[in-house]
């Protein structure tokens, strides 16, 4: 996690100072997870003080909240936007793959990945179990609103999370360790594997 110089945020407007600190506070809780990152991380991350994160989040709970939520979020408006495109057929595969290729755009974004991931491991603080409970309800709502059934809906969630496992311990870039790790990346990621692996290559 880079260090980062203080954000002039007197000559930035309210809803900007915000996005600011939301922002950090994403690549701070992606680098460290919701256990190993403070307020203070936060600030030192989007370049402000510590009490002006709690002054416009409150708690570091209530931070992480707000982030975890647009990530789940992002998933639910990308698939919505698809859905609006254009009518949905269940029955036609070349839908599920706009449906899919929407997900693995996302997915080049690891801040939102992992920021994603920690929110369900850390599913044993109350408030954030909810979270992630009504987050992945709300996708399944929007993936059954194609008309499809439950066991569909099932299994195209199921899809995603086995992508986010294996970016979150960055099997495309390291597929070349075994063929059987090369086997498995390539059948799960197939076409999206050539717009994925660049994406989340090491710096």
């Amino acid at each position: 996690m880079s260090s980062k110089p203080t954000a002039p945020t007197s000559r930035m407007s309210a809803g900007d100072r915000r996005q600011l600190v939301l922002d950090a506070a994403t690549r701070a809780f992606a680098h460290a997870g919701y256990a190993g990152t403070s307020t203070d991380a936060v600030a030192r991350e989007a370049g402000v003080s510590q009490p002006y994160v709690v002054r416009i989040f409150g708690t570091k709970l209530d931070l992480f909240l707000e982030v975890f939520a647009h990530a789940t979020g992002r998933i639910a408006a990308a698939f919505q936007r698809v859905l609006a495109e254009q009518p949905f057929d269940p029955d036609d595969e070349a839908d599920w793959e706009r449906l899919g290729t929407a997900y693995t755009e996302l997915l080049a974004d690891r801040d939102f990945l992992l920021v994603m991931m920690h929110g369900f491991s850390a599913g044993g603080t109350d408030e954030i179990g909810a979270a992630a409970r009504a987050g992945m309800a709300g996708i399944f709502d929007v993936i059954r609103s194609t008309g499809c059934s439950d066991e569909r809906a099932r299994d195209f969630i199921a899809q995603g999370m086995l992508l986010n496992v294996m970016i979150a311990m960055r099997a495309p870039e390291h597929a070349g360790d075994s063929g059987s790790l090369a086997a498995l990346t390539t059948c799960a990621f197939g076409e999206s594997l050539a717009r994925i692996a660049p994406a989340v290559a090491p710096d």
